[in-house]
């Protein structure tokens, strides 16, 4: 099985809480996320990160054909994380390493920037989501010790 992502849709997939602009699109986003990304073995589900509307916006009321009513600003916010995350356009990866991408280059601070003009960033949901992701693939190490190198600076800020 491989799931069609735009690249903003990583992070949204991290902090994803049962919320949507519909109820079809959050049902729909349910299924993706809880149902085959976090459930038991979701980390082998091979993710293409793709240009236009994927298979989270199917049931979006904003979308249009491919495109969304508000393109300029979903454009932005995909370049902003395809820049952030190093990913590129038809790039074929597994939920696992997303999620490995993430905790490596995304900061729960860096979200103010990479998900500017972003609806959902006021609420503070994918900030929580992005420690707790943290959290869990720190401790995901042998006897939950990582090297001196790969470990991260406290975030300090509130």
């Amino acid at each position: 099985m491989k799931i069609r992502f735009r690249p903003h849709h990583f992070l949204c997939s991290v902090g994803f809480q049962g919320k949507g602009y519909s109820d079809g699109f959050t049902a729909n986003m349910h299924q993706i996320v809880v149902k085959t990304l976090r459930a038991p073995g979701g980390d082998a589900t091979r993710i293409e990160v793709i240009r236009q509307t994927d298979d989270i916006c199917g049931p979006c009321p904003k979308r249009i054909d491919t495109r969304c009513q508000n393109q300029g600003g979903i454009e932005a916010l995909d370049r902003q994380h395809l820049a952030a995350l190093g990913l590129r356009y038809g790039q074929v990866l597994t939920w696992g390493e997303a999620q490995e991408t993430i905790r490596r280059k995304v900061r729960p601070r860096d979200l103010d920037r990479i998900c500017d003009g972003c609806q959902w960033l006021q609420y503070g949901m994918c900030e929580a989501a992005l420690r707790d992701l943290h959290d869990r693939l720190d401790s995901d190490t042998p006897d939950g010790v990582r090297p001196i190198s790969a470990q991260r600076p406290k975030d300090t800020r509130k």
